[in-house]
């Protein structure tokens, strides 16, 4: 059985999300509503770091916004497929290692680090490196899933994140998607550690609140059962969410 490492070409592994276009503009959106609503809408002046670049559909969405783009990701089939589909004067992508990051330090105003922090070897070492690539007082915008997300979201298979490694690697075995499980999600509790050198404002609850303002309706539909529900856990049980979108700014 293989050590925990990284998990080589994720593109290729799971196509059907990372060459969705649809889906992942609609993503695109709302980090950029998020992105305006921190920054008050002045976003052409930001230079925007995105770990995790995959096949570059976000990256290019918030390239028409702000002012640069850098895109990063250690699968090179998918760096590829981002150099031959998007060509902008703005947007560039690097294939790389977010956990060293090839940039000087306090480069970027934001990060984008949207669900890769469960694909590291070393999940501790990716806020670090996000830490030393902001300039002073800049964001990260953080997504990620919860450990206690009932249907593990990779592969559709209910408390897979619950197991224990050995456990999990056998599970998705017998259920014909693989020999490893490579994804290792934390709870919220480790999820603030994980955060702990920055400053974090919450937009769950924002987004749950008003999803038209953050284009998140195709997420949470506007007065849906879906919808009234997420508003519920939220606000009596915040730990039990199934993922988090947080701003993480770098404290000056």
């Amino acid at each position: 059985m293989p050590s925990k490492e990284y998990q080589p070409g994720y593109s290729g592994l799971h196509p059907e999300t990372t060459y969705d276009f649809h889906s992942r503009e609609r993503k695109a959106r709302t980090m950029l509503a998020v992105l305006a609503d921190r920054f008050e809408g002045r976003l052409s002046d930001l230079h925007v770091l995105d770990t995790g670049v995959s096949t570059g559909i976000i990256a290019n969405t918030l390239a028409e916004q702000v002012g640069r783009v850098t895109g990063l990701d250690i699968d090179d089939t998918a760096v590829a497929f981002a150099r031959r589909t998007f060509q902008r004067p703005n947007l560039h992508f690097l294939v790389g290692d977010s956990l060293a990051v090839p940039c000087p330090p306090a480069t970027f105003d934001v990060a984008i680090c949207t669900h890769v922090y469960e694909h590291v070897p070393n999940a501790d070492r990716l806020p670090m490196e996000i830490h030393r690539v902001l300039k002073p007082g800049g964001w990260c915008y953080f997504a990620a899933g919860n450990r206690l997300n009932i249907m593990e979201p990779h592969y559709g298979l209910p408390f897979l994140s619950w197991l224990p490694r050995p456990l999990a690697h056998r599970y998705l075995r017998l259920a014909g998607q693989g020999d490893y499980y490579y994804e290792k999600h934390l709870t919220l509790a480790g999820l603030r550690r994980l955060t702990a050198a920055f400053r974090c404002t919450d937009y769950t609850r924002k987004i749950i609140a008003n999803p038209a303002a953050f284009h998140a309706e195709y997420m949470l539909p506007s007065n849906s059962l879906k919808t009234r529900l997420a508003s519920l856990v939220a606000g009596r049980a915040f730990w039990l969410m199934p993922s988090y979108i947080w701003m993480l700014q770098k404290r000056k």
